[in-house]
């Protein structure tokens, strides 16, 4: 880890834009080997965010990682510890993963190509050529694409995945994406608010992994209620759009 900030992937002399990789956790201890052994060494500071976990994950992540940044959230929920996680990251660019070992961090450079060449958020799809998912069920497939079918009809998007966490943007965008969410609507909630304010958006593929070990605190019917409460709530026209620097939102389905 902790690359050279002087020098970029080109080889010429401009400064490397720098990374923070932010992860929620909570009850994790058994994860949080693997994940943090595949950091690349493009990541210059992890925040761990912990939501009040009753096992060894702080401690592990200690010991995984001496150098890493632990953050205790400020409240319940999904969405406040990524927001936490957000306000204390300092790179130029923020990754945002899970800590169940579901998302391989190998895939992280493919995030930042996108963000050094042009793109200001970048977010994972499983169903793009080159995606994937081993862990998905019926019930969650379903639910997203219909959730999908109704981010895309109201932004006006065409995007292929919704309810999927592996995600990067640029840090000077963070007050645009001005998120509130608390629970796991978050996700959907940064990706209507970067339609809404005109990002550049780019989806690469990426593959779903089985979660390793442990159960997900994820409800697919009371926290999809609420990933559709957000995408009515949060639509153009629901209430001003923040101030934006590009003229229109734009999605792009990037091959691997």
């Amino acid at each position: 880890m902790y690359g050279d900030p002087f020098t970029n992937d080109t080889g010429n002399d401009r400064p490397r834009a720098t990374v923070s990789l932010v992860v929620p956790a909570r009850n994790e201890a058994r994860n949080i080997p693997w994940v943090f052994e595949q950091i690349p060494e493009c990541v210059d500071e992890v925040i761990l965010v912990d939501g009040d976990s009753s096992d060894a994950t702080v401690s592990m992540a200690r010991h995984c990682l001496p150098t890493v940044h632990f953050v205790r959230q400020s409240g319940p929920g999904k969405g406040n510890a990524l927001r936490s996680g957000f306000l204390a990251a300092t790179g130029d660019h923020v990754v945002m993963m899970d800590a169940d070992g579901s998302m391989s961090p190998a895939e992280i450079p493919h995030y930042l190509h996108f963000l050094e060449n042009g793109y200001d958020f970048v977010k994972g799809s499983r169903f793009v050529a080159g995606g994937g998912s081993l862990d998905i069920t019926l019930i969650r497939r379903m639910g997203n694409q219909v959730l999908l079918a109704a981010a895309n009809r109201l932004y006006h998007a065409s995007l292929t995945d919704l309810c999927y966490g592996f995600c990067a943007f640029r840090r000077s965008f963070l007050d645009q994406l001005d998120l509130h969410a608390s629970g796991f609507e978050i996700e959907a909630e940064m990706i209507a608010h970067a339609l809404r304010s005109g990002l550049r958006i780019a989806e690469v593929p990426s593959l779903e992994l089985p979660r390793r070990n442990g159960r997900s605190n994820l409800h697919a019917i009371s926290d999809g209620r609420r990933v559709l409460r957000t995408l009515l709530s949060e639509r153009p026209g629901a209430h001003p759009a923040p101030a934006s620097t590009h003229p229109a939102p734009a999605s792009v389905r990037a091959a691997s």
